[in-house]
């Protein structure tokens, strides 16, 4: 948490709840905590429990209670939605800041709160009635995600070189090749490759083995004789370290991805570490993966979330036809 003295004790045994129980990283545990804080600042200014001259984002929650959450109702939760949608500065800082929160945004803090009001309601049995049960997720703008064309990937891993070149050729052929996501890559270990195949370790500490093609084996040992060797103990088993001698984070995977991107001249195509991740599962498709093995590949745990590729197959046949030299003759006209 950045602000852990703000964390009133019931969020803070919830957000116990979702590391032990569900295991749920940190990073999203901070951003049910993000989400929530809004709503109790909401909520406290609806109540007329804050500061009329704090800024919104000034005020604290740290004296939030079940006392207060008890008095939650239905029209709360839906005036919290209507500000959301409405009044919620979208820059906090900007002068010129547009409002209202997106679709995506909405949906994120509404899936805050009914995971909050259900481990109220079930685990602690601290309220009487899920009131967060009844909210509905605004639909959101389904958008293709953005990925490499096969030369483009090419024309990625040729771009790479400098004094990391074999660690970050490394990188760059573990994303076109696995599919991994940032954290996935970053959290390697040393025994998590094991002859042909990589155990990788996804959201809710999940774990799912990936066989590797030649192209990952032969990167990974190429790589390993230049490998740094952490200084901490913590770090000793990481598989990809830094020039500081630690793991590598998941900020400098990043920074990676967007350097090589930028010097192969494809940074605009508004690709990034991710997107990497959408090259792997849209190449397997294209080239004949079904989407069940997809879905185990990627570590989905709703083929929904995987059927996204089918979409970006029938755009792909779409390009292909148009892309085809007669696709742009026209009929002779009938004569008169």
């Amino acid at each position: 948490m950045n602000n852990p003295q703000d964390v009133p004790q019931i969020l803070s045994s919830f957000f116990t709840y979702l590391n032990a129980v569900r295991g749920l990283s940190s990073t999203t545990i901070h951003e049910y905590y993000l989400d929530l804080r809004t709503f109790f600042r909401f909520l406290k200014v609806k109540r007329g429990l804050a500061d009329p001259n704090a800024a919104f984002e000034d005020i604290g929650i740290s004296d939030v209670s079940i006392e207060l959450i008890r008095t939650v109702t239905l029209s709360d939760l839906y005036d919290f939605l209507v500000f959301l949608r409405e009044d919620r500065p979208k820059y906090h800082k900007s002068p010129t800041t547009e409002y209202g929160d997106e679709a995506a945004a909405r949906a994120r803090k509404i899936a805050a709160l009914r995971a909050f009001f259900k481990y109220l309601y079930s685990r602690e049995h601290l309220i009487d009635e899920n009131l967060a049960a009844e909210l509905e997720v605004p639909k959101a703008k389904k958008q293709l995600p953005k990925y490499l064309t096969l030369d483009e990937c090419m024309q990625l891993l040729s771009a790479v070189d400098g004094p990391y070149q074999a660690r970050d050729y490394c990188i760059l052929t573990i994303f076109l090749n696995c599919g991994l996501r940032v954290s996935e890559l970053a959290g390697l270990n040393l025994n998590d490759i094991m002859d042909t195949v990589m155990r990788v370790t996804g959201k809710g500490n999940k774990q799912r083995m990936i066989y590797m093609n030649d192209a990952v084996i032969n990167a990974i040992q190429a790589y390993l004789p230049h490998r740094i060797e952490p200084e901490s103990i913590r770090d000793q088993n990481a598989l990809f370290t830094s020039r500081n001698r630690n793991r590598i984070s998941v900020q400098t995977v990043k920074m990676i991805v967007n350097k090589y991107l930028d010097r192969a001249g494809l940074s605009y195509k508004e690709c990034s570490a991710h997107k990497l991740r959408h090259t792997a599962a849209t190449l397997m498709y294209q080239n004949g993966v079904d989407i069940r093995t997809l879905q185990e590949f990627l570590g989905h745990e709703q083929v929904n979330t995987t059927m996204i590729y089918t979409h970006i197959e029938n755009v792909a046949i779409k390009d292909a036809v148009q892309s085809n030299p007669l696709s742009n003759i026209k009929p002779p006209e009938n004569e008169k």
